[in-house]
């Protein structure tokens, strides 16, 4: 499956300015910092449909891109950032829970977590949320590129085994947005699992 097409259609700070359209979604979701934008450009590969900061929690709204004219591709803000009062990051996170456990046409979540660390607390009760709502979703192992082939093995197994007992998880995924390894394989889980 090859990308022709990719569009940023809207960004969305309330419920109500979510879009209302029948495109089958798939959420890219992580703490801050861990690689979001550039994986979103490396798979549809555009340098700057979504942009990249060096300032971690720049995303602000949940962002939709309209991909081949089929799927929606959503980012949404980075959880976890410290350096945003606690009123707006508890904002944040509400507006981020009614979209993920509530947005009918949600097919699949991307959860990507940095492959150079052990999952955070955030991310581990992030797969647990996932797993209770019964989503769909997929772990994304980031910035495989800056460790060694067998660190890449050791973590995606300890990733597993924390999965092993998950429902809803569909895979554990290395990936590198700089050599674009894995990304055949993301977008073969995005055409089976969130087909309509």
């Amino acid at each position: 499956m090859e990308i022709l097409q990719a569009e940023f259609i809207r960004g969305a700070a309330a419920k109500e300015h979510l879009p209302a359209s029948d495109y089958p979604e798939v959420a890219f979701i992580g703490r801050s910092n861990v690689g979001k934008s550039s994986l979103l450009n490396s798979l549809v590969r555009r340098k700057q449909l979504a942009l990249v900061s060096s300032t971690p929690g720049k995303t602000r709204q949940i962002n939709f891109f309209l991909v081949n004219d089929k799927w929606m591709f959503v980012d949404l803000p980075g959880f976890g950032y410290a350096q945003v009062s606690r009123e707006e990051r508890e904002v944040w996170q509400k507006f981020a829970e009614s979209y993920l456990f509530e947005r009918e046409q949600l097919r699949l979540v991307c959860q990507l977590v940095d492959s150079r660390h052990d999952p955070s607390a955030l991310d581990l009760a992030m797969m647990e949320h996932l797993e209770r709502h019964s989503r769909s979703f997929v772990v994304i192992m980031t910035k495989t590129d800056k460790i060694g082939p067998q660190q890449v093995q050791e973590r995606k197994q300890q990733i597993e085994e924390v999965l092993q007992y998950c429902s809803f998880c569909a895979e554990v995924l290395p990936y590198s947005s700089r050599t674009n390894a894995g990304r055949d394989n993301l977008l073969a889980i995005i055409k089976k699992r969130a087909s309509t």
